[in-house]
C-alpha cells in the first residue's frame, strides 16, 4: 500500500495503526502539501455491503461534526476496491497507551480528559449521533495535552436504520447495560462508557474484568463497580461520585446529557462542586447465594437524592431499646417489614434461580453448538499481546488450533503484541484450522543520518531529499520570508546537518514571501513610546536629532516611512531637541578693536558708547547681550568702551547729570 495514491492526491505513506476493520496510514496530501492519516478498509471487509455502509457512515457522521475535541474528516472515497477515509494527522498517543505506561492518572487531570470527551459528546449528540464505542484506545492524548475523540466506526444516528437489530458493536469492557442487552440506545449509554473510561483513568484499571467478552458484558449489566477510591485511595470523594453517577445501571439515574456533564466536570475542577445528585452508593448487605457452587455476594445499589459516594449505615438499636415494650400498632408496622424483608428475598432467589438455570442451560446449548459448528469466523487477535492471543485460541474450545509465531520489527506495534495473523481476523475457518502469529519485536534500531539542507525547495523535492537518507517529511505551519519564494521551504526543524534517527520526521515550513505590515505614525510622540510602537509592529528603530522651531525636546518631528512596509525593515525617526541657540562671545576687557572683530566675527553687529571709567581708555568695560541666545533671537550687541578717568569738572558734571537723571 505504500506509495499508492487514492483519488489522485493522496499519497499513503507507512502504516500508524490497525484496527478490527481498517489499517491506518501516514499520508501526504499532495494538493495542499499536508501530511494526513488515512484509514484504508481491510480487504477482507470491502466486498461486504453492511461493512462498505458502515465506513461510509463514519466518514459521513464524523465530517459533520465540528469541535476542537473530535479529529476533523477531511474526505472519503474509493480507489478501485480500497475504501478510504482521509482525517487530520494527530501527534500524541491514545490514553490506553498513556494509562498503561503511567497507571492512575491525577484528579483534575481524569476531569479535564472527561470534560474534553463530555464536549465532544454533545456536538456528537446535537446531530443525533451516538458515538457507541467510546473506550481509551478511542481518545487520542495531543501533545498539548488536550483529547481528540476518534473512530465513529459504529457510531450511528438514533433514526438509522443501517442495521436490523442494535447488535453490540462496541468493546465489552466499556459497553452500557443496554448496549449488552440488545435495548435502545441513547446519549446515556456513550455517558456510561464515559465513565468507564474516567473510572479506568483514576484507578489504573477497568472496573469489570473477565475471561471473555460474554462475561464482562454480564458484569456490566448484573454488578456494581468498586468505588475508585478503594482502588486508588487518592480519588476524591466529588470525582468518585461523578464517575458512579456515570455508571448507573439505570439510564434514566445518570447524567442526561453530555452538556450537563462537562457543567459537572467543570464545576469540580474549579471547586465549585458541592454534590452530585443520584450519585451511586454501594452497601454489602453480607447475603449470600450459591450458585452452581459458587457463591454470589449481593451488591444492593442506594440511591439519595442529596447523597455523594459515600452511604452511611445506621447504627444498630441496644439491647435496652429492643425490649422496650411497643404499642400494637408498631408491632404491626414491624411485622409488615418484616413480611416484606421476606417476600424480597424470596423474589431475589426466585430471580437467582432463575439466572443459575439460564447459565445452565447456555453453556448446554453452546457445548451443542461447539459441537455442531463446522466452521466459525477466525477472531480477531491484532494488537494483543503475544499470551492473550494464545489463550484466545486456547479459549476455543479446540476450534482454532496455535500455528506458526514468528517476530519481526514494528514501527506501529508495541513490542510483544500481535502484528499480523494467518488466517486473517473474520474470515471463515473449518474446525483445526492453525492460526499462525506474528509479534511486534518493537522498532527496528535506527542509524544515525545527517539532515539535509531543504531550503528554497518545493515540497515535493524536499520529501525526495529526506526519503534518501531514510527520514520522513511534514509539511508544518507556513511562515513569511522575504529570500525564499513563496512555497519554498523556507525553515526546518531539526536545522540542516545536525544527526537523526532513520525515520525520524523532519518538519519544514513554506514561505508565505514578504510580511507588508502598516507603519504605525510616530510623528509628535516623545521617543520611548515611538520606539515601543514600531518594534511591536516588528520594525526596527534609528533615531537621529535635530533641532526644530515647532515641537519641544524629545518628540519625534520627522519619521522616514510610512503606509506599508515590509516587516522587519528600519524606520529612521527624528527627534527635536528644542530651538536652536548661539554663544555670545563676551568682550569685556577686550580693547574696542578686539572686541568688534570678535563679536563681527560670530555674526553681530556692533554699536559702540562711551563712559568714563578706572579702566584703562579704550577697553570694553561692558556688553548689552551675553551667554546664550536663540538663534533666530535680534543679533546686534551694544558694547561700552571706557574713556578713561573724569577730570574734577567732568565729574561734577557728570555728578549733576545724575542727579538731575
Amino acid at each position: 500500500m505504500a506509495g499508492k495514491v487514492l483519488g489522485g492526491r493522496y499519497t499513503v505513506q507507512d502504516r500508524i495503526g490497525t484496527g478490527g476493520m481498517a489499517i491506518v496510514y501516514r499520508g501526504l496530501d499532495e494538493v495542499l502539501g499536508r501530511t494526513v492519516a488515512i484509514k484504508t478498509m481491510l480487504p477482507q471487509y470491502a466486498t461486504d455491503p453492511s461493512f462498505a455502509a458502515r465506513f461510509k457512515q463514519e466518514a459521513q457522521a464524523a465530517a459533520a461534526l465540528n469541535s476542537s475535541y473530535i479529529v476533523q474528516v477531511y474526505d472519503w472515497g474509493k480507489d478501485g476496491d480500497t475504501y478510504y477515509i482521509v482525517m487530520e494527522y494527530l501527534r500524541g498517543t491514545d490514553l490506553k497507551s498513556g494509562i498503561r505506561k503511567h497507571g492512575a492518572l491525577d484528579c483534575k487531570k481524569v476531569a479535564q480528559i472527561g470534560s474534553q470527551i463530555a464536549q465532544a459528546l454533545s456536538v456528537a449528540h446535537r446531530h443525533e449521533i451516538i458515538h457507541r464505542d467510546i473506550k481509551p484506545q478511542n481518545i487520542m492524548v495531543l501533545r498539548d495535552g488536550n483529547v481528540k475523540v476518534m473512530d465513529f466506526g459504529i457510531a450511528r444516528a438514533k433514526n438509522s436504520h443501517l442495521t436490523t437489530d442494535n447488535s453490540v458493536l462496541g468493546t465489552a469492557h466499556y459497553v452500557s447495560p443496554e448496549q449488552t442487552q440488545g435495548k435502545e440506545l441513547g446519549p446515556t449509554t456513550d455517558i456510561y462508557s464515559l465513565g468507564i473510561v474516567m473510572y479506568e483513568a483514576a484507578t489504573g484499571q477497568v472496573p469489570f474484568e473477565g475471561d471473555d467478552a460474554i462475561s464482562v458484558a454480564l458484569k456490566q449489566v448484573n454488578e456494581q463497580p468498586k468505588p475508585p477510591s478503594q482502588i486508588n485511595p487518592n480519588v476524591d470523594p466529588s470525582l468518585e461520585s461523578i464517575i458512579l453517577k456515570c455508571m448507573q445501571k439505570d439510564p434514566a439515574a445518570r447524567f442526561q446529557t453530555a452538556d450537563e456533564l462537562y457543567h459537572v466536570l467543570r464545576d469540580y475542577m474549579a471547586g465549585r462542586l458541592q454534590a452530585v445528585n443520584n450519585a451511586t452508593g454501594m452497601v454489602n448487605l453480607g447475603a449470600t447465594t450459591t450458585i452452581n457452587g459458587a457463591k454470589t455476594e449481593r451488591i444492593i445499589p442506594v440511591t439519595d437524592p442529596t447523597s455523594t459516594a459515600r452511604v452511611t449505615r445506621t447504627p444498630r438499636t441496644s439491647r435496652q431499646t429492643r425490649n422496650k415494650p411497643t404499642s400494637a400498632q408498631e408491632r404491626a408496622r414491624q411485622q409488615a417489614e418484616l413480611r416484606e424483608r421476606k417476600a424480597r428475598r424470596r423474589r431475589t432467589l426466585t430471580i437467582l434461580g432463575f439466572i443459575a438455570l439460564l447459565a445452565v442451560v447456555g453453556a448446554a446449548v453452546a457445548m451443542f453448538l461447539n459441537n455442531a459448528e463446522t466452521t466459525r469466523q477466525v477472531p480477531n487477535l491484532l494488537n494483543y499481546t503475544q499470551q492473550q492471543a494464545l489463550q484466545q485460541i486456547a479459549d476455543s474450545d479446540g476450534f482454532f488450533e496455535r500455528g506458526e509465531v514468528t517476530s519481526e520489527y514494528s514501527s506501529t506495534v508495541e513490542e510483544g503484541h500481535v502484528i499480523s495473523q494467518n488466517p486473517v481476523a473474520g474470515k471463515k475457518a473449518e474446525r483445526g484450522t492453525k492460526i499462525d502469529l506474528v509479534i511486534s519485536k518493537g522498532e527496528e534500531p535506527k542509524e544515525t543520518v545527517e539532515v539535509p539542507d531543504l531550503k528554497n525547495l518545493s515540497p515535493t523535492d524536499a520529501q525526495a531529499e529526506l526519503a534518501k537518507v531514510g527520514l520522513k517529511g511534514e509539511n508544518g505551519d507556513s511562515v513569511y520570508d522575504s529570500d525564499v519564494e513563496v512555497g519554498k521551504v523556507a525553515t526546518q526543524s531539526p536545522k540542516a546537518h545536525e544527526q537523526a534517527k532513520e525515520g525520524d520526521v523532519i518538519t519544514y515550513h513554506l514561505s508565505k514571501g514578504k510580511e507588508s505590515v502598516e507603519v504605525p505614525n510616530v510623528v509628535g510622540d516623545y521617543k520611548d513610546n515611538a520606539i515601543a510602537a514600531l518594534e511591536e509592529k516588528g520594525f526596527v528603530a534609528e533615531v537621529d536629532y535635530d533641532y526644530s522651531d515647532n515641537y519641544d525636546n524629545g518628540v519625534v518631528m520627522e519619521q522616514s516611512k510610512t503606509g506599508t512596509a515590509e516587516k522587519g525593515s528600519t524606520i529612521r525617526i527624528i527627534i527635536s531637541i528644542g530651538k536652536a541657540t548661539i554663544d555670545v562671545p563676551s568682550v569685556v576687557g577686550m580693547d574696542q578693536a578686539s572686541a568688534q572683530n570678535t563679536l563681527s566675527n560670530a555674526g553681530f553687529s556692533v554699536s559702540v558708547t562711551n563712559q568714563n571709567s578706572d579702566s584703562p581708555a579704550g577697553t570694553v568695560i561692558a556688553q548689552s547681550v551675553s551667554g546664550s541666545i536663540s538663534a533666530d533671537a535680534d543679533r546686534s550687541v551694544t558694547i561700552t568702551v571706557s574713556l578713561g578717568p573724569a577730570s574734577s569738572g567732568e565729574e561734577e558734571q557728570q555728578q549733576i547729570d545724575e542727579s538731575q537723571g
